[in-house]
């Protein structure tokens, strides 16, 4: 079993955007592998490629005790409805802050042998979907953070 250390914000492959998976091939297959068992730990939703340091365009997930992953993503849905929970992140440790995400998300995008996937979920799995993509796009759940919120998780990573 492989647990790769997480990248924490700082870190210049967090805000670049990750590269298109183009090979589907075993290194593609260890990637996911790492994916799926470094996010298989109590209080991990979501992590994606960039988070363990790797420039490509996946993630996975652990929502509710299911595990999996998505290669390629791209969000196709969102709803309308809001949820205005707290998120945190694997890569910003130690810090919560009400972020403003779709209820309801739809993702596409391919497994690990190159099958056409679609993800969707309400919720967590919604606000997971998001999160991880985002990630790929080189953003941090701290970019949609606003007023009062934004300037209390920046005062809590300055101090940290």
């Amino acid at each position: 079993m492989t647990i790769r250390p997480i990248r924490e914000v700082g870190d210049p492959v967090l805000r670049t955007p990750a590269d298109p998976v183009r090979a589907f091939d075993k290194e593609l297959a260890a990637l996911v592998r790492d994916l799926e068992e470094t996010v298989d730990n109590p209080g991990r939703a979501g992590l994606a490629a960039p988070q363990i340091g790797v420039s490509a365009r996946v993630f996975s997930y652990n929502i509710d005790g299911v595990i999996g992953h998505m290669v390629n993503p791209t969000i196709t849905e969102l709803s309308e409805e809001t949820q205005d929970g707290d998120e945190g992140c694997l890569s910003v440790p130690g810090i919560w802050a009400p972020t403003v995400r779709a209820m309801h998300a739809v993702v596409d995008g391919f497994d690990v042998h190159g099958e056409p996937l679609r993800l969707e979920g309400e919720g967590l799995m919604a606000r997971c979907l998001q999160h991880e993509v985002d990630h790929l796009d080189g953003k941090l759940f701290l970019d949609r953070l606003a007023g009062e919120a934004r300037k209390s998780a920046l005062r809590a990573l300055r101090a940290r």
